[in-house]
């Protein structure tokens, strides 16, 4: 099947960012007082938005997280971008081939417009995606494992979800994509695929994306 739209998830997806963030992540939380290991960070929020760490620590503990949790956090993330970030082997690869066969594509990530655009600018990724097809969870308030991004993004585009794709490595986001009607393909380079349950199909390394679209 061709689709009208790919949809990439951003982190772990086009940018090689979640071993980073996780492992950031779980040592702010551990500093706050809510051990947490990355295997935790990774296996409780992957995929989501800030949102959710918020939620699980007061479901948790009953206790909120410092109000300048989000600006402490991005600013170590920002950081460890700079110096360590690279894009996903092959990405750049898939997007040459979509562009070649006039596949329109987009980026929905439960990151901040921020978060997205520092990642892009030191990939190169930001050259692939101008903001017009960028979209981010904070462009609809809830984000994955809620649809309302990946549905935001489509109807931005102007693409039934039934003909968007969806390319994604957390449990959230393929949750997300399976509400939201659309196919969805796990990409496996971090997650197992019994954790990505839902998928249409599971790829390991990028360069198996482009016989999966068809193209």
């Amino acid at each position: 099947m061709r689709y009208d739209l790919v949809i990439f998830d951003n982190d772990g997806v086009l940018v090689d960012s979640e071993p980073l963030s996780n492992r950031l992540l779980a040592g702010h939380l551990t500093e706050l007082g809510h051990p947490t290991t990355y295997e935790d960070s990774l296996r409780d929020y992957m995929g989501a938005a800030l949102h959710r760490v918020h939620d699980v620590i007061l479901e948790r503990t009953g206790q909120r997280l410092p109000e300048d949790f989000d600006t402490a956090f991005h600013a170590r993330v920002f950081a460890a971008f700079q110096e360590e970030l690279e894009p996903v082997d092959g990405a750049v690869d898939v997007l040459k081939r979509l562009t070649a066969a006039g596949v329109p594509y987009c980026v929905a990530s439960s990151g901040s417009h921020e978060r997205i655009r520092v990642g892009h600018r030191k990939t190169g990724l930001d050259a692939w995606f101008p903001e017009e097809i960028v979209y981010s969870a904070e462009d609809v308030g809830r984000g994955k494992p809620a649809p309302d991004l990946f549905l935001h993004a489509a109807a931005r585009r102007g693409v039934a979800p039934e003909r968007c794709v969806v390319v994604e490595d957390s449990r959230l986001g393929v949750q997300a994509a399976v509400a939201a009607g659309m196919d969805v393909y796990g990409f496996t380079a971090m997650t197992p695929e019994d954790r990505l349950a839902g998928a249409k199909g599971f790829f390991s390394r990028m360069e198996e994306l482009p016989a999966i679209l068809g193209l």
